[in-house]
């Protein structure tokens, strides 16, 4: 009993400081889906959340499960750090060209999320999520 206690102290040691670098490396790719996301975008989110703007709280937080979707498959399928950074970024890719795609359907999508909104900021964070999971899946073959 002891010696398989000793084994899984052993694999957790080896395994423990790789998980942990995976998982940074994908949180430091979810910031910078979150950052070009809001550098892209026709309107400024921490102005509009920090004023109590309900609808852009929806579409940034819609945004940020959009993108950790996709990169959390790619984290569960991922074997190598490499791995990782390449398909973590074309999912950020992806989830960013579907945002472009989503509000070129939406052309009045600034003034509707600037004015608060709701319905317009459920529906875009709704594509954006659709769009997350059918990534996700993708990715995970």
């Amino acid at each position: 009993m002891e010696s398989n206690f000793g084994l899984v102290l052993s694999s957790l040691g080896h395994g423990l400081p790789v998980l942990l670098l995976h998982f940074v490396v994908t949180l430091l790719l979810l910031v910078l889906g979150v950052v070009c996301y809001t550098r892209i975008t026709p309107f400024n989110e921490a102005h509009l959340v920090r004023g109590g703007n309900i609808a852009a709280g929806i579409v940034l937080s819609g945004t940020i499960v959009a993108l950790a979707i996709p990169l959390g498959a790619t984290l569960a399928t991922s074997v190598v750090l490499l791995d990782i950074v390449i398909w973590g970024i074309i999912a950020l890719v992806l989830q960013l060209a579907a945002f472009g795609v989503a509000t070129m359907l939406f052309r009045d999508i600034r003034p509707m999320i600037e004015g608060g909104n709701v319905a317009a900021a459920l529906t875009l964070a709704g594509v954006q999520i659709g769009i997350g999971l059918l990534n996700a899946g993708a990715m995970a073959g």
